[in-house]
């Protein structure tokens, strides 16, 4: 079974005529990757350390073939594995409030609040995985949350795989049509990394690196 309960917990209704805006969360409305930075915080200083050595050889294999999608997998794998889902939802809600106020950039809350204000379907679209940016995208007030999608076992224990593709690039846009349909029409779209790309260019309002504040 996949983390879905995490995107569906933000899968609200786009109300008649409300403007679909598309956020791209880490490194657009964070300072930095969130997910590297949740593996960090949750192995502690040592079990991080030694889990890079483990990783060592993935790492190797991404400076040849530049698969985010494949060292993401080892990464899950290597930190994750076994993690139970409960468990796993409570430490990434502990780790969003440690981080909050250091990691948000200013300036990009002020433009989700714009949009907020004036009434917008706010989607975060993210390649990070739905379960650990959830607390996020629950604080911020999203009404959507597209990401790439843990596999729980009948355990409900992290297996390592992943139930959908890396959300990045062609993928970030099946997945709005997949949610809002083929025609979907983005009032605004706001990336930072060559992932976003192809969800910018659908977007009527197109921010590719507009946010820079650190908090």
């Amino acid at each position: 079974m996949s983390d879905m309960g995490a995107e569906h917990a933000f899968r609200q209704s786009v109300q008649s005529g409300a403007p679909i805006v598309a956020f791209d969360f880490d490194g657009t409305l964070t300072i930095r990757d969130s997910f590297t930075e949740f593996l960090r915080w949750r192995a502690g200083a040592g079990g991080w350390a030694l889990g890079l050595v483990k990783l060592a050889p993935a790492v190797a294999v991404y400076a040849r073939d530049r698969d985010r999608g494949r060292i993401k997998a080892a990464s899950v794998k290597e930190f994750l594995k076994g993690a139970p889902r409960a468990e796993l939802e409570s430490e990434a809600e502990a780790f969003a409030d440690a981080v909050w106020s250091q990691f948000m950039r200013p300036d990009a809350l002020k433009v989700w609040n714009d949009w907020g204000a004036k009434g917008a379907h706010r989607v975060i679209v993210t390649a990070s995985p739905e379960t650990t940016v959830a607390p996020f995208a629950r604080r911020l007030g999203a009404a959507a949350l597209l990401g790439t999608q843990l596999v729980f076992d009948g355990d409900d224990r992290v297996t390592g795989a992943f139930a959908t593709a890396n959300c990045r690039g062609e993928e970030k846009v099946r997945r709005l049509k997949a949610a809002y349909g083929d025609d979907v029409q983005l009032a605004a779209a706001y990336g930072d990394t060559s992932g976003d790309t192809e969800m910018i260019a659908i977007a009527q309002e197109k921010g590719f690196r507009v946010f820079k504040e650190r908090p």
